[in-house]
């Protein structure tokens, strides 16, 4: 693909994805995509074949965002325990950011489309995330940051916490009180205090 080409893809990306934000996955038509974007139907078509697709692309980028969010993190130099509070505050972002929210959007999805656990890409994105955040995990306990007898576990369960707390705040509201109680809970789990 020349540059252009990968420039309006990326485009078509991110406008779809604060429609899908906004109004769902069900919801979204091509018709809507194409009317945000400014763009001819066969344009679009040009891009992506269905709203499956282009979602699907979304959720993609949306992966690729929070792996390079994980990477700055790891990459900072910091201890592990520093890490993983600089992980969780960029999580309660995402938790309470009202505007342009993929959960339900992301749920309507996977629910449409029955996925097996092997072919489940949210799966496979928290598989992905869950072995980073393990390895982050025993580098603390390596490091004697942190106590834990199953960084895998710990990481699952972390990441499950994360999902629930995203739900939550997308049907009942969320404060950033609560989800620093939250993180602070977290932490303790894993031997650490915050403050």
């Amino acid at each position: 693909m020349g540059d252009r080409t990968v420039q309006k893809r990326k485009y078509i990306v991110e406008k779809a994805r604060s429609v899908f934000g906004k109004n769902g996955y069900r919801a979204v038509t091509m018709k809507d995509i194409v009317d945000v974007c400014e763009i001819s139907r066969g344009g679009l078509y040009l891009y992506f074949a269905s709203t499956r697709a282009l979602f699907e692309a979304v959720l993609e980028e949306e992966h690729a965002r929070r792996a390079a969010v994980l990477e700055a993190v790891m990459a900072k130099g910091t201890t592990p325990g520093e890490q993983l509070l600089l992980y969780l505050d960029e999580q309660k972002k995402t938790i309470l950011k009202k505007k342009d929210n993929l959960t339900a959007a992301t749920y309507e999805y996977l629910f449409e489309n029955n996925f097996t656990a092997k072919n489940n890409p949210v799966k496979k994105q928290f598989d992905e995330e869950a072995a980073v955040l393990a390895h982050l995990i025993a580098e603390g306990v390596a490091q004697e940051w942190m106590d834990c007898e199953d960084a895998a576990e710990a990481a699952r369960n972390i990441l499950y916490t994360l999902e629930g707390l995203k739900v939550s705040a997308r049907v009942m509201g969320m404060t950033a009180e609560r989800v620093d109680r939250e993180i602070a809970y977290i932490m303790g789990t894993l031997g650490m205090v915050v403050k």
